[in-house]
């Protein structure tokens, strides 16, 4: 039984939940929002708002700790045919992410189901995504 223990097995070894818990958060930071199973976003949402909220610190030791977390893995786009070094995930969730949710106390990402299911196992597939300036949104849409 097991009682009392948390976190989702998701039919892997540890050390396999602990790579696609790590690789699923950096797709995020790096797309911004990702396709995946309702368990898998499940259980990478916590983990991701914890990284997001140790980047609104944007200290040097928040930075090294994500690091650590998370590994620092180069992000590239196609320019002219050809991969490109763009910066890093650590970069961007440092630069770009953590300033954006400044002053929102948390839910920084969403989980919004889809009509399809995966196929094979039929698994519920959903959207990660990080949340957007609402009311930014709200304001250019008043005036």
């Amino acid at each position: 039984m097991r009682h009392r223990i948390a976190g989702r097995q998701l039919n892997r070894t540890s050390e396999h939940r602990l790579a696609l818990r790590r690789n699923l958060a950096a797709s995020l930071f790096e797309h911004e929002t990702i396709s995946t199973t309702l368990e898998k976003a499940k259980e990478v949402r916590g983990f991701a708002e914890k990284l997001i909220t140790l980047a609104r610190k944007g200290t040097l030791p928040a930075r090294r700790r994500a690091i650590r977390l998370l590994n620092n893995r180069a992000i590239y786009k196609e320019e002219d045919g050809r991969m490109v070094k763009s910066g890093t995930v650590i970069g961007k969730l440092f630069s770009e992410i953590g300033p954006r949710y400044l002053d929102r106390p948390g839910g920084y990402t969403r989980i919004i189901k889809l009509a399809r299911r995966r196929l094979g196992d039929g698994g519920q597939l959903v959207l990660l995504q990080l949340v957007e300036q609402e009311s930014k949104a709200s304001e250019k849409s008043k005036k």
